[in-house]
């Protein structure tokens, strides 16, 4: 941890997919924080959970929960926001990232892809804004990989290229409320997933010789961008999309 963000002390914050990758990642960041965290995920996390509350002032209150059933999703977020105040930050994290040939895509393929990588974002910040502390931050973790357009990637892009439109519709609906809503697309993160299924070594040279900065990245790379959206200190940053990817794509 690189920087103390005061206001995120003893913070409620609600987190999807914090079990596992990046979500494991911002977590761990946020209890190392002071704040009060609450994070769902599809597998259990409870050997996590006991590793962060030896450590940690609020240890993490866990919930195995599938997003793409909004209800068991919603029951999660209400139980959060009962134990640990209002939210003052949620992260939408929780994704599926599975290639797939153009040929092979099936319509139940489809239906999957997009209740995971774009259905359950919407509820949870439909949930999200119902209880919200005043001046909340709402943050959708969406991927640069629909800026490169990716061919094997067709049912996930088309989702991250809809996170940052909702994105941008929702810091307008939520903005009379005091509501933030950003979005941070990440580059390639070497995650335990991404090392056992994709990261093979011509693959992972390739993509470095893209990057600007000539090391690959990890989980807490993604830390300090989400505590900035998370705290304050970016109190007047709304419906924008930020990118952190070692510098392979450009924007503005």
């Amino acid at each position: 941890m690189t920087a103390t963000f005061h206001d995120l002390a003893d913070a409620s914050v609600f987190i999807t997919g914090g079990g596992t990758g990046i979500g494991a990642a911002l977590t761990a960041a946020f209890c190392a924080q002071g704040a009060k965290v609450a994070f769902v995920d599809f597998v259990d996390a409870a050997g996590f959970v006991d590793e962060l509350g030896a450590t940690a002032a609020h240890p993490p209150l866990f919930t195995q929960c599938d997003v793409t059933d909004t209800s068991a999703m919603h029951d999660a977020m209400d139980r959060a926001a009962d134990a640990h105040g209002p939210f003052k930050a949620v992260v939408n994290n929780a994704a599926n990232d599975m290639r797939y040939d153009v040929a092979a895509v099936t319509p139940d393929i489809w239906d999957d892809m997009q209740a995971v990588n774009l259905k359950a974002y919407f509820f949870s910040c439909q949930k999200a804004a119902e209880r919200m502390a005043a001046k909340g931050s709402i943050i959708n973790y969406s991927s640069t990989s629909y800026m490169l357009g990716m061919g094997n990637l067709v049912p996930y892009t088309t989702a991250n290229a809809g996170i940052s439109g909702m994105t941008r519709s929702l810091a307008r609906a939520f903005g009379p409320k005091g509501i933030r809503v950003n979005a941070i697309a990440p580059g390639w993160v070497m995650t335990e997933k991404q090392l056992a299924l994709w990261a093979e070594p011509k693959a992972k040279a390739a993509h470095l010789d893209r990057q600007c900065l000539a090391e690959f990245m990890q989980p807490e790379d993604m830390v300090g961008g989400t505590l900035f959206l998370a705290s304050d200190a970016s109190a007047m940053m709304t419906g924008q999309t930020i990118v952190i990817d070692g510098g392979v794509v450009t924007t503005g």
